[in-house]
């Protein structure tokens, strides 16, 4: 009897297991995909996907593609009373199209776990959200995003670190511009980046 108990239990698990893989990999696809964000603009944990990032050079496949791209993230960033403004806007510098692109914002301080998202960004961790920039023709403009959200607690300054996580496997030697560290603090100025 204890056997069968033991079974059971180990068929549940491998069963929650694979309800859990499902919903990550549903929500990776709707990142990769770059699904509209609602945000206006044309073209429409914590871990990387397949793009460069800070400190890691091209992921493998890029080289062999050789199709390069520039992506480009510019805004700001304010904090007062213990909400968080994020405005970012996305570019493609070419001289490829994109199909799609991940940016990585990491907060140094967590999010309110009732915090809304705009529709293209998935919450990965506490203090980590994941946004889908859809596709960006070369040499355009691509989506704005808004994030305007709660902090935990009223912290006087925050660090947002913004990276690509993903980008298709283009290759982009400039990172210069897709890699920022913004420290802002609690005053409601806009910090740029």
């Amino acid at each position: 009897m204890a056997r069968g108990a033991r079974g059971a239990r180990a068929a549940r698990t491998r069963g929650s297991l694979a309800t859990v893989a499902v919903a990550v990999l549903a929500a990776a696809t709707l990142i990769v995909t770059g699904t509209p964000s609602g945000a206006t603009g044309p073209g429409d944990d914590d871990g990387g996907g397949g793009a460069t990032t800070a400190g890691s050079g091209p992921v493998a496949g890029a080289a062999d593609a050789g199709v390069e791209a520039d992506v480009s993230y510019h805004g700001h960033v304010s904090l007062w009373n213990g909400r968080l403004g994020l405005w970012l806007a996305t570019a493609n510098h070419g001289p490829a199209p994109l199909a799609g692109a991940t940016v990585r914002l990491r907060f140094s301080v967590p999010l309110d776990r009732d915090a809304t998202l705009p529709p293209s960004c998935l919450r990965t961790g506490p203090a980590v959200v994941h946004c889908g920039t859809g596709a960006m023709r070369a040499a355009g403009s691509g989506v704005q995003l808004a994030l305007d959200v709660a902090t935990v607690g009223t912290p006087n300054e925050v660090g947002v670190d913004i990276d690509t996580v993903w980008n298709g496997g283009i290759s982009d030697r400039n990172l210069v511009n897709n890699t920022h560290r913004v420290d802002a603090l609690a005053t409601g100025d806009a910090y740029s980046f």
